[in-house]
């Protein structure tokens, strides 16, 4: 007989359970984000539901809306709820949701079922994020979670090859099909997936919360008394006062630029590349390498942002992420081209990333949650705008103009976080080895 696992094998396992599943669920996260902009040029070619351009950004902008109402409302459910709960219900929700997609048979419908994805999808991520939290062994919390965050781009390189493999033998439909499938994962992950550790203490179940942690050798999170809801607002408040104002201002606009880019560029990429005489294969491969990009982006942004300084890294991903863009609007050399995609996915997925660490290290102790809260909450609402510019801009015949306006906004955000860093001095107060990356989407 073998002899039973040490108990630090079994919190590896946890660990590694914890994760794998997180990540399998946040790479149907993605795919069901990115799969929209991956058929989006076949449906317009198609006329299919007789979409418009102008259409087809709204569009774009009630998914990215939908997370907007998503990511605000995930952490309140999830206190009462749980996290396992909440990240089961989000998985069905926006699975669901493709179906109504799939089977739509006009805009209105297809937009419902669009908006309706998007919650699930904007309640997901922040909840996968602290379930991998309670699990991550021992200083390797920031490591664990651009990991995981590496899923969501895994997902957009699957959408691109879904999109590629069947929807032109079998129609646009057969791709929202293909988003229905997590819903098979959903009963693995009530069966396997353990309960949050945080949520378990917070709603005073701590003797469960400290058997579970005994059996895998975990730590237990300690148990924190909430803030009063005028302390919150004093928190905000404290955020404009002084010359503070302009500071939090100038961060909210750098990640309104961050989002507005990130969902802005991977909505119209595709449809932009076949505009500028690509076949849909290339303008699918573009998808591909550009969340390559992402993946690698996330992987090398801690590390460069601890070297260098995150807001000087922030502004500097700003500046080559507008170049990049513009370089699209060329007509170079296909492999010039495909390198240029990549690198452009390399820094725009993590710009938005070195805002929030930017904001992270720049801010004292007491404010850095509702700081770095409430820029990414703003960030939000450049999510929506994005789509919705690219598809105006098709819509008045100006299509050329897209990547031209998407590296405009790159520059102006550059100059918004610039100013912002140069302003505010760096805080003393450090934790561990250097500053954690702030992983946010």
């Amino acid at each position: 007989m073998s002899p039973s696992p040490s108990p630090s094998a079994r919190g590896r396992r946890l660990a590694l359970l914890v994760v794998g599943l997180c990540w399998l669920a946040v790479l149907f996260d993605g795919l069901d984000m990115f799969v929209y902009g991956s058929v989006l040029p076949h449906m317009l070619e198609t006329r299919a539901l007789g979409i418009t351009p102008g259409q087809a950004g709204d569009l774009g902008s009630y998914a990215t809306f939908g997370m907007l109402l998503g990511a605000l409302t995930a952490g309140t459910v999830a206190d009462r709820v749980g996290r396992k709960k909440l990240m089961t219900a989000c998985i069905t929700l926006f699975s669901l949701a493709s179906a109504i997609c799939a089977l739509s048979g006009s805009v209105a419908v297809f937009g419902l079922g669009r908006t309706l994805a998007g919650v699930g999808l904007g309640g997901l991520l922040p909840t996968a994020i602290s379930m991998v939290c309670d699990y991550a062994r021992g200083g390797r919390v920031a490591l664990t979670i651009g990991a995981l965050m590496t899923a969501h781009h895994a997902g957009g390189i699957l959408s691109a090859y879904v999109a590629k493999w069947l929807v032109e033998p079998y129609g646009w439909r057969s791709a929202f099909w293909v988003c229905v499938l997590p819903l098979l994962f959903v009963p693995v992950l009530a069966k396997v997936m353990p309960e949050s550790l945080s949520f378990l203490v917070a709603g005073g179940r701590t003797a469960e919360a400290h058997a579970l942690a005994a059996r895998y050798e975990v730590e237990v999170p300690a148990e924190s008394a909430p803030k009063a809801p005028a302390d919150r607002w004093g928190a905000l408040l404290a955020l404009f006062r002084g010359g503070e104002w302009l500071q939090t201002l100038l961060y909210w606009l750098a990640s309104f630029g961050g989002l507005l880019l990130v969902y802005g560029v991977a909505t119209w990429l595709p449809t932009l590349m076949r505009g500028e005489g690509y076949h849909l294969g290339s303008a699918l491969t573009f998808v591909v390498l550009f969340n390559l990009g992402g993946i690698v982006g996330m992987l090398i942004a801690g590390r460069a942002s601890d070297t260098f300084g995150a807001p000087r890294v922030s502004a500097l991903w700003f500046a080559l992420t507008a170049a990049g863009v513009f370089l699209l609007s060329a007509h170079l050399p296909l492999g010039v081209t495909f390198l240029v995609v990549f690198l452009t996915g390399v820094f725009l997925n993590s710009a938005q990333t070195m805002v929030y660490a930017t904001v992270s290290i720049r801010s004292t102790p007491d404010s850095r949650a509702t700081a770095v809260g409430w820029t990414s909450g703003m960030g939000r609402f450049g999510a929506v705008f994005g789509p919705w510019l690219g598809g105006r801009l098709l819509d008045a015949g100006h299509g050329d103009w897209g990547f031209t306006a998407f590296a405009l906004a790159g520059v102006s955000f550059m100059v918004f976080i610039g100013i912002a860093a140069l302003r505010s001095p760096r805080r003393p107060e450090r934790t561990g080895s250097g500053p954690k990356l702030v992983t946010a989407c």
